[in-house]
This record gives C-alpha cells, sequence and structure tokens, in this order.
C-alpha cells in the first residue's frame, strides 16, 4: 500500500503478522493430525522464531530510519524529508508495540511467580 509515493507495506505486513499470531493464540489445537505433544514443541519453536523475527524487524525499521535521516542531513537529494518522518514513525511505533508486549511478558511472568504452589 502507497501514500503518495511512500511504501507502508513493512507496517501492513507487521499487523497481518500480529492478527496471524492473535488467531493461533485463541485457537492453538486447530492443527489437524497433530497431538498435543507435537503442538506444544512446534508452537514452542515458532514462538521463538517469530519473537526473533518481530524483535529483527524493529532493528531493520530503526537502522532504515538512521540511515535515511543521515542522508537527509547530508543532503541526498533522493530522500524527502516527508519519507525521513514516515520511517522514524514506523520505527517508533515499532518499538512502542515491542515495549508494550515486553510489559506484558514480564506482567504475566510475575503473576506466575506470585502464584502460590
Amino acid at each position: 500500500m502507497k501514500i503518495g509515493q511512500y511504501d507502508i507495506a513493512g507496517s501492513q505486513n507487521l499487523f497481518n503478522e500480529m492478527q496471524s499470531l492473535s488467531t493461533q493464540a485463541q485457537n492453538p489445537f486447530a492443527i489437524p493430525g497433530q497431538t498435543n505433544k507435537q503442538i506444544n514443541n512446534t508452537s514452542s519453536a515458532n514462538f521463538g522464531d517469530m519473537l526473533s523475527n518481530a524483535i529483527n524487524n524493529v532493528n531493520d525499521l530503526a537502522h532504515d530510519a538512521r540511515n535515511k535521516t543521515n542522508a537527509f542531513e547530508m543532503g541526498d537529494q533522493s530522500v524527502s524529508l516527508a519519507e525521513v518522518m514516515i520511517t522514524k514513525e514506523k520505527a517508533g511505533v515499532a518499538f512502542e508495540a515491542t515495549m508494550h508486549v515486553r510489559n506484558k511478558v514480564l506482567e504475566a511472568y510475575e503473576k506466575i511467580m506470585q502464584t502460590p504452589v
């Protein structure tokens, strides 16, 4: 999807990935032909990969924003101010979403640790 000459497919892909993960989390046993043990092993491996990919995506967005900012500051005519602002905002939104996820994971961990055995 483009706004003017700027592509916002990266944020749309992130949104689609988050929706897909939400659907999978709501119905983890929907995979036909697998036992519970296989599902648990698959989902834990997928969660680790997904988390790694999401963090790498946030890191890539931050690097892209920094590179475009540097290029604009150095006078590169191919990079506009609007493009710099859009990439910086994408990186900021992705970072904030990552921090919210981290905070929720920490809250869940703290609740689990406070649960009496």
